[in-house]
């Protein structure tokens, strides 16, 4: 499960930055989810250690009467533009200090490469696994991890059009084992009419508006 909507009113990349907790929407997302899932058979639910992802996980732990577990490996994508704001028409790209940093977009250069996300991301899911085996898990992460992630595990390249992925606020992505085997892939939006138009999957970005990938 992808988090659910940030308070952060600037458009600032916050990547692994704390301080950065769920907006009123973001809570409405996260007790949506908590209410789409409440007849699931989940006996394990685990978030990234940000505040954002804790947040999120809270309402559907709660609901199932578990321990909100914390795994490091859920955590977003190391990036060098943390603190950074790249809205449309601010002019962030244009500064040349950063340019050095995007040189390579198969790697990607400007921060944890892909193939180091797909690392972890597949070791904390079949940790989730484990801890739930013949049950559901469900994990919080971040949108660029659970992509990566599902990337591989769908045998598409790494590398991508961040406005093309299929991973919108508070949606599911789904990973179904028959024993220690991935044999499909789902995708879900329990909280879709929630989420803001210009953060919906494709969408063009929107002057002054927060960006919806790199969270």
């Amino acid at each position: 499960m992808r988090h659910g909507e940030v308070d952060n009113p600037d458009g600032v990349l916050y990547g692994r930055r704390a301080g950065y907790h769920l907006s009123e929407l973001g809570r409405q997302m996260a007790d949506r989810v908590a209410e789409h899932l409440a007849g699931r058979d989940i006996t394990h639910v685990v978030a990234s250690p940000l505040e954002r992802a804790q947040e999120t996980a809270s309402p559907l732990a709660k609901s199932h009467g578990l321990t909100l577990e914390t795994d490091d490996r859920l955590i977003e994508a190391g990036n060098v533009f943390e603190g950074k704001t790249f809205g449309v028409g601010d002019g962030a790209l244009r500064k040349p200090a950063n340019w050095r940093h995007l040189t390579n977009p198969f790697r990607p250069s400007w921060g944890e490469p892909y193939v180091d996300q797909v690392v972890r991301m597949m070791s904390a899911l079949s940790a989730a696994r484990d801890a739930a085996r013949g049950h559901e898990a469900v994990c919080v992460s971040h949108q660029l991890p659970i992509w990566t992630v599902r990337s591989f595990v769908e045998r598409r390249r790494l590398w991508h059009d961040p406005r093309r992925r299929q991973c919108t606020l508070a949606s599911l992505t789904t990973f179904t084992y028959q024993g220690d085997r991935i044999v499909s892939v789902g995708y879900s939006e329990p909280a879709r009419d929630l989420v803001p138009a210009h953060l919906l999957a494709g969408a063009k970005p929107v002057k002054g508006k927060a960006k919806a990938f790199g969270a």
